[in-house]
C-alpha cells in the first residue's frame, strides 16, 4: 500500500492540519517525524475546532495509531496538557492509540529558559523563536547530552545524563547571568512525569516496520515548513530540525524506500511568522486584506503573520528539494474579490536575474521580486468541491501556479472545513 509524506512547502502555517486530517481517513498509522510543540495545527470538524501542537493530526480519528517519532523533541508536560485538552473535547487517547519512540529526546524547563535568555540577550538580532526550548533541545541531542524517554526508566542512567547535561547548562547560564539549575527539583519533576510517559514508549522503528510489512497505509506528518529547514531554509531564521521530506524516514526509523508519495502543502499566497527574509511581503492594504481574510495569526503563539503574494520561486525550490509528487493548494478562497493578483516568477539582485533564492544572506537582503499579474475573480470559491464550482479565473490561477512550480496540484482546499476539498490525485493510490 502507498505511504505518504506531508510537508509544508513555504514558511509553515500552510494548512497542513486539515490536509493531514483529511488524508488520515485513508491511513492506518499517522506519524510525526520532527519538530516539537512549536508547531500548530488547527482542525475544524463540524462545529468543533481542535488545536494541536505535538500530537499527530490523526489522533482525533478513532481506530488509527498515532506515532511520535524519534525525530521529534518532546516536552512531556506540554504533551499531557494537550492530551487533557483533547479529552475535554471528547477525544480519547491511550496506549492503544498513541506510541512514542523510546529514543525521543525530551524538552526540559532548562531548554525553555535558555531559549528565552538567548533571545533577550540578542536584542535586535533575535531569531524570533517561540521560546519553547526546541532549539536548545536539538542542540543537546547532537551534543550527546540529552535525556531521552527511555532514560526515565533507569535511575542510574538518569543520574549520569543529568550530570552531563547540567555541567553544560550551568556554565551557559552563568555566562547569561542566570542562576544554576535546581538539580533535585528537575529530577523530581522527571520522576513525577515518568510513570505517565513510559507506558506510551516503545520501539517505533519496529512498529513502523511491522505496519509496512502488513500492508498498512502510513501517513508521515511534518511540522513547520520547508523554508524553515535547518539546511535549506533562510538561515539563521529557521527552526532547529530538518523539515523536508527526507526526515520522514530517519525521524521514524524507516528507510527512504518506505516513502511512495510526497505531498507539499502550499498556501495560495505567502505568509511568515517571525524574523527573516520575505521577498514578496506586502506592507499595504493588499497585505492587510490577506491577513484579515486568512485569519493569519499563529496557532501556538498568536503572533500576527506577515503576508505577501505567492512566491513561485521559493515553492519551486522546495518542491525540488523534497521531491514532491504533488501539492495541496490551500486557502484559495482568501484571494476571492481581488481585481488583480500577482505571482513572483523570479528575482533581481544587483541587476542579475535569479530563478532561485541564493544562500548568501547579503544577497537575500537585496532581492527584488519580479511579478506577473493575473486577473482576479469576484465570485466566491469558498466551499467549492469540484473544478466546476470554481470561476474560470481561479482555475487559470491554479494552472499557472502548477506551471511555475513544476509540480501538479493533487488536492485543492477551499475552506477550513474537512470536506471542502477537491481531490485531483489520491496520494494513497497504489
Amino acid at each position: 500500500m502507498a505511504n505518504v509524506v506531508v510537508v509544508g512547502a513555504q514558511w509553515g502555517d500552510e494548512g497542513k492540519g486539515k490536509i493531514v486530517d483529511w488524508l488520515s481517513e485513508r491511513a492506518d498509522v499517522i506519524a510525526r517525524f520532527q519538530g516539537g510543540h512549536n508547531a500548530g495545527h488547527t482542525l475544524v470538524i463540524g462545529e468543533t475546532v481542535f488545536k494541536l501542537s505535538l500530537l499527530p493530526s490523526g489522533i482525533v480519528r478513532e481506530g488509527k495509531l498515532a506515532v511520535i517519532g524519534n525525530g521529534v523533541v518532546l516536552d512531556p508536560w506540554a504533551l499531557f496538557a494537550e492530551i487533557d485538552r483533547l479529552a475535554a473535547q471528547g477525544v480519547r487517547i491511550d496506549t492503544d492509540s498513541l506510541i512514542i519512540a523510546e529514543n525521543t529526546p525530551l524538552i526540559l524547563p532548562l531548554h525553555q529558559d535558555l531559549d528565552q535568555l538567548r533571545e533577550e540577550a540578542a536584542g535586535k538580532a533575535k531569531i524570533g523563536t517561540t521560546g519553547r526550548g526546541i532549539g536548545p533541545a536539538y542542540e543537546d541531542k547532537v551534543g550527546r547530552r540529552t535525556i531521552r524517554v527511555a532514560d526515565l526508566g533507569d535511575d542510574e542512567t538518569l543520574e549520569a545524563r543529568l550530570d552531563r547535561l547540567l555541567a553544560h547548562h550551568d556554565a551557559l547560564r552563568q555566562g547569561l547571568g542566570a542562576e544554576p539549575i535546581d538539580r533535585a527539583g528537575l529530577k523530581a519533576k522527571l520522576l513525577d512525569i515518568a510513570p505517565k510517559l513510559l507506558p506510551y514508549a516503545g520501539p517505533v522503528w519496529k512498529v513502523m516496520a511491522e505496519a509496512r510489512k502488513s500492508g498498512k497505509r502510513i501517513l508521515f506528518e511534518g511540522a513547520q515548513g520547508s523554508l524553515l529547514d535547518i539546511d535549506f531554509g533562510t538561515y539563521p531564521y529557521v527552526t532547529s530540525s530538518t523539515t523536508v521530506s527526507g526526515m520522514a524516514a530517519s525521524g521514524t526509523g524507516m528507510g527512504p524506500g518506505a516513502i511512495d508519495f510526497v505531498l507539499g502543502i502550499v498556501k495560495a499566497y505567502t505568509t511568515r511568522v517571525g524574523e527573516g527574509p520575505f521577498p514578496t511581503e506586502l506592507h499595504d492594504s493588499d497585505g492587510q486584506r490577506l491577513g484579515e481574510r486568512g485569519h493569519e495569526f499563529g496557532t501556538v503563539t498568536g503572533r500576527k503573520r506577515r503576508c505577501g503574494w505567492f512566491d513561485a520561486v521559493l515553492v519551486r525550490q522546495t518542491c525540488a528539494i523534497s521531491g514532491m509528487n504533488g501539492i495541496a493548494l490551500t486557502k484559495l478562497d482568501v484571494l476571492d474579490g481581488f481585481e488583480t493578483l500577482r505571482i513572483c516568477t523570479g528575482y533581481e539582485i544587483d541587476g542579475r536575474h535569479y530563478d532561485y533564492l541564493p544562500t548568501a544572506a547579503a544577497l537575500q537582503a537585496k532581492v527584488v521580486p519580479i511579478y506577473e499579474e493575473m486577473e482576479g475573480w469576484a465570485e466566491s470559491t469558498e466551499g467549492a468541491r469540484s473544478w466546476a464550482d470554481l470561476p474560470a479565473a481561479a482555475v487559470k490561477y491554479v494552472r499557472r501556479v502548477e506551471e511555475l512550480i513544476r509540480c501538479p496540484v493533487a488536492l485543492l482546499s477551499t475552506s477550513p472545513e474537512r470536506d471542502d476539498t477537491i481531490l485531483v490525485t489520491d496520494p494513497f493510490a497504489d
